[in-house]
Protein backbone atom coordinates (compact mmCIF):
# COMPACT_ATOMS: atom_id res chain seq x y z
CA UNK A 1 0.00 0.00 0.00
CA UNK A 2 1.30 3.63 -0.81
CA UNK A 3 2.63 5.40 1.90
CA UNK A 4 -0.09 8.72 2.10
CA UNK A 5 0.99 9.28 6.20
CA UNK A 6 4.15 11.34 4.39
CA UNK A 7 2.13 13.38 1.99
CA UNK A 8 -0.27 14.36 4.26
CA UNK A 9 2.79 15.17 6.96
CA UNK A 10 4.46 17.57 4.40
CA UNK A 11 0.76 19.50 3.15
CA UNK A 12 0.36 20.18 6.98
CA UNK A 13 3.55 21.23 7.99
CA UNK A 14 3.32 23.72 4.90
CA UNK A 15 0.02 24.69 5.72
CA UNK A 16 1.23 25.32 9.41
CA UNK A 17 4.08 27.63 8.35
CA UNK A 18 2.05 29.67 5.69
CA UNK A 19 -0.10 30.75 8.63
CA UNK A 20 2.72 30.99 11.48
CA UNK A 21 5.99 30.37 10.33
CA UNK A 22 8.98 32.76 9.67
CA UNK A 23 7.93 35.23 12.70
CA UNK A 24 10.78 35.85 14.96
CA UNK A 25 11.05 34.97 18.33
CA UNK A 26 10.05 37.53 20.28
CA UNK A 27 6.94 37.68 18.64
CA UNK A 28 5.95 34.23 19.96
CA UNK A 29 6.97 35.56 23.69
CA UNK A 30 4.57 38.42 23.37
CA UNK A 31 1.88 36.15 21.89
CA UNK A 32 1.95 33.80 24.67
CA UNK A 33 1.87 36.89 27.25
CA UNK A 34 -0.62 37.90 25.42
CA UNK A 35 -2.46 34.62 25.97
CA UNK A 36 -2.01 34.07 29.56
CA UNK A 37 -3.16 38.20 30.15
CA UNK A 38 -6.56 37.73 28.48
CA UNK A 39 -7.08 34.19 29.77
CA UNK A 40 -6.75 36.19 33.69
CA UNK A 41 -8.94 39.19 32.07
CA UNK A 42 -11.62 38.28 34.10
CA UNK A 43 -12.29 41.39 36.01
CA UNK A 44 -13.84 43.82 33.67
CA UNK A 45 -16.86 41.65 32.17
CA UNK A 46 -17.60 41.04 35.74
CA UNK A 47 -17.72 44.52 37.46
CA UNK A 48 -20.85 45.17 37.42
CA UNK A 49 -21.63 42.39 38.89
CA UNK A 50 -19.14 42.56 41.49
CA UNK A 51 -19.98 46.20 42.66
CA UNK A 52 -24.21 45.63 43.10
CA UNK A 53 -23.77 41.64 44.61
CA UNK A 54 -20.69 42.34 46.72
CA UNK A 55 -20.07 45.96 47.37
CA UNK A 56 -23.94 46.51 47.58
CA UNK A 57 -23.46 49.87 45.25
CA UNK A 58 -26.69 50.51 43.45
CA UNK A 59 -27.46 50.27 39.91
CA UNK A 60 -27.29 53.88 39.45
CA UNK A 61 -24.05 54.68 40.69
CA UNK A 62 -22.03 51.67 38.71
CA UNK A 63 -22.19 53.98 36.41
CA UNK A 64 -20.00 56.21 37.70
CA UNK A 65 -17.66 53.57 38.48
CA UNK A 66 -17.77 52.17 35.34
CA UNK A 67 -17.18 55.80 33.67
CA UNK A 68 -14.09 56.63 36.02
CA UNK A 69 -13.03 53.27 34.07
CA UNK A 70 -14.00 54.56 30.90
CA UNK A 71 -12.44 58.06 31.62
CA UNK A 72 -8.84 56.38 32.86
CA UNK A 73 -8.82 54.05 29.41
CA UNK A 74 -8.79 57.17 27.63
CA UNK A 75 -5.72 58.12 29.07
CA UNK A 76 -4.05 54.96 29.45
CA UNK A 77 -2.94 53.90 25.43
CA UNK A 78 -1.13 57.86 25.14
CA UNK A 79 -0.03 57.91 28.38
CA UNK A 80 1.93 54.20 27.99
CA UNK A 81 2.65 55.54 24.05
CA UNK A 82 4.87 58.59 25.71
CA UNK A 83 6.46 55.97 27.89
CA UNK A 84 7.02 53.79 25.38
CA UNK A 85 8.84 55.88 23.57
CA UNK A 86 10.67 57.43 26.50
CA UNK A 87 11.80 54.49 28.09
CA UNK A 88 11.36 51.86 25.67
CA UNK A 89 9.80 48.81 24.67
CA UNK A 90 10.18 46.32 27.84
CA UNK A 91 10.19 49.09 30.78
CA UNK A 92 6.67 50.60 29.43
CA UNK A 93 5.03 47.14 28.55
CA UNK A 94 6.17 45.35 31.99
CA UNK A 95 5.78 48.58 34.16
CA UNK A 96 2.23 49.11 32.76
CA UNK A 97 1.12 45.53 33.45
CA UNK A 98 2.67 45.84 37.32
CA UNK A 99 0.64 49.13 37.66
CA UNK A 100 -2.18 47.62 36.13
CA UNK A 101 -2.25 44.51 38.77
CA UNK A 102 -1.34 46.94 41.57
CA UNK A 103 -5.13 48.77 40.49
CA UNK A 104 -7.06 45.83 40.26
CA UNK A 105 -5.79 44.33 43.42
CA UNK A 106 -6.65 47.83 45.23
CA UNK A 107 -9.97 48.12 43.53
CA UNK A 108 -10.61 44.29 45.01
CA UNK A 109 -9.93 45.53 48.29
CA UNK A 110 -11.66 48.80 48.30
CA UNK A 111 -14.58 49.25 50.75
CA UNK A 112 -16.10 53.21 50.29
CA UNK A 113 -17.31 54.29 47.63
CA UNK A 114 -14.93 57.22 46.78
CA UNK A 115 -12.20 54.28 46.99
CA UNK A 116 -13.78 52.23 44.66
CA UNK A 117 -14.26 54.84 41.97
CA UNK A 118 -10.51 56.33 42.74
CA UNK A 119 -9.39 52.45 42.45
CA UNK A 120 -11.57 51.87 39.23
CA UNK A 121 -9.96 55.15 37.73
CA UNK A 122 -6.41 53.88 38.29
CA UNK A 123 -7.65 50.45 36.74
CA UNK A 124 -8.68 52.40 33.47
CA UNK A 125 -5.45 54.31 33.60
CA UNK A 126 -3.42 51.15 33.60
CA UNK A 127 -5.12 49.07 31.62
CA UNK A 128 -4.13 49.82 28.31
CA UNK A 129 -0.59 51.08 29.07
CA UNK A 130 1.00 48.39 27.98
CA UNK A 131 -0.79 48.52 24.60
CA UNK A 132 1.59 50.94 22.63
CA UNK A 133 4.68 48.71 23.46
CA UNK A 134 3.35 45.42 22.62
CA UNK A 135 2.11 46.90 19.60
CA UNK A 136 5.62 48.92 18.84
CA UNK A 137 7.03 45.06 19.67
CA UNK A 138 5.62 43.70 16.95
CA UNK A 139 6.74 46.43 14.66
CA UNK A 140 9.76 46.95 15.44
CA UNK A 141 10.68 43.16 15.43
CA UNK A 142 8.60 41.55 12.92
CA UNK A 143 9.74 42.53 8.93
CA UNK A 144 7.14 45.09 7.57
CA UNK A 145 5.55 42.02 4.47
CA UNK A 146 5.09 39.83 7.51
CA UNK A 147 3.32 42.52 10.27
CA UNK A 148 -0.52 42.57 9.02
CA UNK A 149 -0.43 38.30 9.82
CA UNK A 150 1.52 39.08 12.85
CA UNK A 151 -1.22 41.73 14.43
CA UNK A 152 -3.68 39.25 13.31
CA UNK A 153 -2.39 36.06 15.19
CA UNK A 154 -2.15 38.52 18.05
CA UNK A 155 -5.92 38.94 17.42
CA UNK A 156 -6.47 35.52 17.28
CA UNK A 157 -4.84 34.90 20.46
CA UNK A 158 -6.71 37.80 22.58
CA UNK A 159 -10.08 36.57 21.48
CA UNK A 160 -8.89 32.95 22.23
CA UNK A 161 -8.10 33.85 26.27
CA UNK A 162 -10.89 36.06 26.53
CA UNK A 163 -13.34 33.43 25.59
CA UNK A 164 -12.04 31.04 27.67
CA UNK A 165 -12.03 34.00 30.56
CA UNK A 166 -15.66 34.27 30.06
CA UNK A 167 -16.28 30.70 31.22
CA UNK A 168 -13.96 30.60 33.79
CA UNK A 169 -14.64 33.93 35.47
CA UNK A 170 -18.34 32.85 35.50
CA UNK A 171 -16.96 29.72 37.18
CA UNK A 172 -14.63 31.32 39.86
CA UNK A 173 -17.63 34.29 40.42
CA UNK A 174 -19.49 31.95 42.18
CA UNK A 175 -16.68 31.04 44.95
CA UNK A 176 -16.38 34.51 45.24
CA UNK A 177 -15.75 37.38 43.09
CA UNK A 178 -12.15 38.04 45.15
CA UNK A 179 -10.58 35.39 43.26
CA UNK A 180 -10.72 37.11 39.73
CA UNK A 181 -8.62 40.35 41.08
CA UNK A 182 -6.35 37.89 42.29
CA UNK A 183 -6.26 35.73 38.84
CA UNK A 184 -5.98 38.84 36.60
CA UNK A 185 -3.75 40.61 38.58
CA UNK A 186 -1.25 36.91 38.40
CA UNK A 187 -1.81 36.99 34.96
CA UNK A 188 -0.43 40.68 34.38
CA UNK A 189 2.30 39.88 36.00
CA UNK A 190 3.57 36.91 34.46
CA UNK A 191 3.32 38.95 31.28
CA UNK A 192 5.27 41.45 32.17
CA UNK A 193 7.70 39.38 33.64
CA UNK A 194 7.99 36.91 31.23
CA UNK A 195 8.36 40.03 28.44
CA UNK A 196 11.08 41.63 30.74
CA UNK A 197 13.12 38.61 30.61
CA UNK A 198 12.47 36.90 27.47
CA UNK A 199 12.04 39.36 24.70
CA UNK A 200 15.11 41.98 23.37
CA UNK A 201 14.57 45.80 23.43
CA UNK A 202 13.77 46.82 20.30
CA UNK A 203 13.47 50.53 20.87
CA UNK A 204 15.64 51.97 18.02
CA UNK A 205 18.84 54.23 19.47
CA UNK A 206 18.04 57.43 17.81
CA UNK A 207 17.60 60.99 18.76
CA UNK A 208 14.36 61.11 17.43
CA UNK A 209 13.19 59.88 20.95
CA UNK A 210 14.26 62.97 22.59
CA UNK A 211 12.67 65.58 19.62
CA UNK A 212 9.81 63.71 18.99
CA UNK A 213 6.60 64.04 21.00
CA UNK A 214 2.72 64.14 20.58
CA UNK A 215 2.71 67.64 19.11
CA UNK A 216 4.77 65.67 15.89
CA UNK A 217 2.05 62.62 15.88
CA UNK A 218 -1.09 64.93 15.52
CA UNK A 219 0.59 67.18 12.67
CA UNK A 220 0.82 64.03 10.64
CA UNK A 221 -2.91 64.68 8.67
CA UNK A 222 -2.81 61.26 8.02
CA UNK A 223 -2.54 59.53 11.02
CA UNK A 224 -5.27 61.72 12.86
CA UNK A 225 -7.89 61.63 9.78
CA UNK A 226 -7.14 57.25 10.25
CA UNK A 227 -7.62 57.82 14.02
CA UNK A 228 -10.90 59.76 13.05
CA UNK A 229 -12.15 56.72 11.02
CA UNK A 230 -11.53 54.62 13.97
CA UNK A 231 -13.14 56.39 16.37
CA UNK A 232 -16.32 56.49 14.07
CA UNK A 233 -16.09 52.40 13.66
CA UNK A 234 -15.30 52.21 17.80
CA UNK A 235 -18.11 53.83 18.40
CA UNK A 236 -20.19 51.07 16.19
CA UNK A 237 -18.46 48.45 17.36
CA UNK A 238 -18.71 48.91 21.06
CA UNK A 239 -23.13 48.91 20.66
CA UNK A 240 -22.58 44.93 21.14
CA UNK A 241 -21.74 45.88 24.46
CA UNK A 242 -23.49 49.03 25.41
CA UNK A 243 -27.07 48.66 23.38
CA UNK A 244 -27.00 45.17 22.06
CA UNK A 245 -28.56 43.19 25.02
CA UNK A 246 -31.00 46.61 25.60
CA UNK A 247 -32.55 45.83 22.24
CA UNK A 248 -32.89 41.94 22.59
CA UNK A 249 -34.14 42.74 25.68
CA UNK A 250 -36.79 44.46 23.57
CA UNK A 251 -37.48 41.29 21.97
CA UNK A 252 -37.69 39.09 25.24
CA UNK A 253 -34.41 37.66 25.13
CA UNK A 254 -32.82 37.28 27.78
CA UNK A 255 -29.04 37.45 29.57
CA UNK A 256 -28.37 34.42 28.33
CA UNK A 257 -29.44 34.75 25.11
CA UNK A 258 -27.31 37.80 24.91
CA UNK A 259 -23.89 35.71 26.17
CA UNK A 260 -25.23 33.02 23.38
CA UNK A 261 -24.90 35.58 20.81
CA UNK A 262 -21.46 37.13 22.56
CA UNK A 263 -20.41 33.47 22.10
CA UNK A 264 -20.53 33.63 18.08
CA UNK A 265 -18.41 36.31 17.81
CA UNK A 266 -15.81 34.44 20.04
CA UNK A 267 -16.45 31.37 17.98
CA UNK A 268 -16.33 33.43 14.59
CA UNK A 269 -13.06 35.27 15.22
CA UNK A 270 -11.84 31.80 16.29
CA UNK A 271 -12.45 30.10 13.17
CA UNK A 272 -12.20 32.87 10.60
CA UNK A 273 -9.01 34.53 11.75
CA UNK A 274 -6.44 31.08 10.90
CA UNK A 275 -8.33 30.88 7.59
CA UNK A 276 -7.96 34.22 5.94
CA UNK A 277 -5.21 36.40 8.10
CA UNK A 278 -2.19 34.99 6.24
CA UNK A 279 -3.65 36.68 3.49
CA UNK A 280 -4.05 40.09 4.25
CA UNK A 281 -0.77 41.01 3.77
CA UNK A 282 -0.46 40.51 -0.27
CA UNK A 283 -3.74 43.16 -0.11
CA UNK A 284 -4.51 46.77 0.09
CA UNK A 285 -5.04 47.60 3.91
CA UNK A 286 -7.15 49.86 3.14
CA UNK A 287 -9.54 48.05 1.12
CA UNK A 288 -9.47 45.31 4.07
CA UNK A 289 -10.28 48.19 6.54
CA UNK A 290 -12.96 49.48 4.23
CA UNK A 291 -14.43 45.76 3.18
CA UNK A 292 -14.25 44.92 6.79
CA UNK A 293 -16.88 48.11 7.56
CA UNK A 294 -18.50 47.24 4.80
CA UNK A 295 -19.55 43.79 6.67
CA UNK A 296 -19.79 45.81 9.94
CA UNK A 297 -22.56 47.87 8.29
CA UNK A 298 -24.16 44.45 6.69
CA UNK A 299 -24.55 43.09 10.28
CA UNK A 300 -25.87 46.15 11.56
CA UNK A 301 -28.35 46.34 8.94
CA UNK A 302 -29.56 42.59 9.83
CA UNK A 303 -29.69 43.57 13.63
CA UNK A 304 -32.11 46.34 12.61
CA UNK A 305 -34.68 43.38 11.72
CA UNK A 306 -33.40 40.85 13.73
CA UNK A 307 -36.49 39.27 15.84
CA UNK A 308 -35.16 36.14 17.27
CA UNK A 309 -31.85 34.34 18.46
CA UNK A 310 -31.39 32.97 15.05
CA UNK A 311 -31.33 36.22 13.64
CA UNK A 312 -28.87 38.48 16.00
CA UNK A 313 -26.83 35.46 15.91
CA UNK A 314 -26.56 35.72 12.22
CA UNK A 315 -25.98 39.45 11.97
CA UNK A 316 -23.15 38.95 14.66
CA UNK A 317 -21.61 36.27 12.48
CA UNK A 318 -21.43 38.80 9.66
CA UNK A 319 -20.15 41.69 11.93
CA UNK A 320 -17.59 39.40 13.80
CA UNK A 321 -15.97 38.67 9.75
CA UNK A 322 -15.78 42.52 9.48
CA UNK A 323 -14.03 42.44 12.80
CA UNK A 324 -11.18 40.10 11.62
CA UNK A 325 -10.76 41.99 8.90
CA UNK A 326 -10.28 45.65 10.87
CA UNK A 327 -8.51 44.03 13.55
CA UNK A 328 -5.98 42.21 11.27
CA UNK A 329 -4.89 45.71 9.74
CA UNK A 330 -5.44 48.56 11.74
CA UNK A 331 -2.20 48.30 14.04
CA UNK A 332 -0.16 47.63 10.43
CA UNK A 333 -1.36 50.85 9.21
CA UNK A 334 -0.23 52.33 12.14
CA UNK A 335 2.66 50.68 12.20
CA UNK A 336 3.50 51.86 8.37
CA UNK A 337 2.47 55.44 9.22
CA UNK A 338 4.99 55.74 12.82
CA UNK A 339 8.22 56.76 12.62
CA UNK A 340 9.95 54.11 14.41
CA UNK A 341 11.12 56.08 17.56
CA UNK A 342 7.53 57.43 17.67
CA UNK A 343 6.01 54.15 17.27
CA UNK A 344 4.67 54.20 20.90
CA UNK A 345 2.83 57.75 20.71
CA UNK A 346 1.65 56.86 16.89
CA UNK A 347 -0.26 54.09 18.98
CA UNK A 348 -0.87 55.78 21.44
CA UNK A 349 -2.95 58.01 19.39
CA UNK A 350 -5.18 55.08 18.21
CA UNK A 351 -5.56 53.37 21.41
CA UNK A 352 -6.97 57.09 22.38
CA UNK A 353 -9.33 57.02 19.25
CA UNK A 354 -10.87 53.49 20.31
CA UNK A 355 -11.41 55.10 23.72
CA UNK A 356 -12.78 57.76 22.64
CA UNK A 357 -15.04 55.69 20.68
CA UNK A 358 -15.94 53.50 23.66
CA UNK A 359 -16.63 56.64 25.95
CA UNK A 360 -19.41 57.68 23.22
CA UNK A 361 -20.99 54.57 22.20
CA UNK A 362 -23.36 54.47 25.17
CA UNK A 363 -24.09 58.10 25.10
CA UNK A 364 -24.80 58.10 21.36
CA UNK A 365 -26.42 54.19 21.28
CA UNK A 366 -28.59 55.30 23.92
CA UNK A 367 -30.06 58.38 22.57
CA UNK A 368 -30.89 56.41 19.08
CA UNK A 369 -32.15 53.57 20.95
CA UNK A 370 -34.86 55.61 22.30
CA UNK A 371 -35.89 55.70 18.62
CA UNK A 372 -36.52 52.77 18.30
CA UNK A 373 -34.10 49.75 17.28
CA UNK A 374 -34.02 50.56 13.81
CA UNK A 375 -32.79 53.75 14.43
CA UNK A 376 -30.04 52.99 16.23
CA UNK A 377 -28.81 49.87 14.07
CA UNK A 378 -29.21 51.93 10.85
CA UNK A 379 -27.87 54.64 11.89
CA UNK A 380 -24.73 52.71 12.84
CA UNK A 381 -24.73 51.06 9.53
CA UNK A 382 -24.35 54.08 7.67
CA UNK A 383 -21.77 54.96 9.86
CA UNK A 384 -19.48 52.23 9.16
CA UNK A 385 -20.15 52.88 5.34
CA UNK A 386 -19.30 56.88 6.13
CA UNK A 387 -15.51 55.14 7.99
CA UNK A 388 -15.19 53.31 4.60
CA UNK A 389 -15.78 56.30 2.46
CA UNK A 390 -12.85 58.07 4.64
CA UNK A 391 -10.44 55.23 4.20
CA UNK A 392 -11.18 54.82 0.67
CA UNK A 393 -10.02 58.74 0.54
CA UNK A 394 -7.28 58.59 2.97
CA UNK A 395 -5.64 55.06 0.95
CA UNK A 396 -3.60 56.62 -1.99
CA UNK A 397 -1.84 58.69 0.96
CA UNK A 398 -1.32 55.70 3.42
CA UNK A 399 -0.33 53.53 0.26
CA UNK A 400 2.53 55.63 -0.44
CA UNK A 401 3.71 55.85 3.28
CA UNK A 402 3.42 52.14 3.31
CA UNK A 403 5.65 51.96 0.51
CA UNK A 404 8.31 53.78 2.40
CA UNK A 405 7.81 51.74 5.53
CA UNK A 406 8.31 48.35 4.04
CA UNK A 407 12.04 49.22 2.66
CA UNK A 408 12.93 49.48 6.80
CA UNK A 409 14.48 46.33 8.20
CA UNK A 410 13.00 45.20 11.50
CA UNK A 411 14.86 46.23 14.98
CA UNK A 412 14.83 43.39 17.03
CA UNK A 413 18.43 43.33 18.82
CA UNK A 414 19.42 42.80 22.49
CA UNK A 415 18.61 45.22 25.21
Amino acid sequence: MPDTATPRRTRLRALVRVRVGGLPGPFWVLWSGTLVNRLGAMVSPFLSLYLTQTRDVPLATVGLVLTAVGVGSVISQPLGGFLTDRLGRRAALTGGMLANAAALLLLGQARTLPAITAAGLAVGVTVDLYRPAAQALVADAVPAADRTRAFGLLLWSVNLGFSAAMVLGGRLASHGFHLLFWVDATACAVFGFLVWFAVPETHPASPDHVTGSYGTVVADRVMLAFAGVVVIYATVFQQAFATLPLSMAGHGLDGSAYGAIMGVNGVVVILVQPLVGHRLAALDKSRVLAAGFVLAAAGNTLVATAANLTMYGLAVAVWSVGEVLVFGVTAAIVADLAPPALRGRYNGLLGMAWGTGFLLAPLVGTRLLAGGAPVLWLSCAGLCLLAALGQLALAPSIRARTEVGSKEPATAQAG
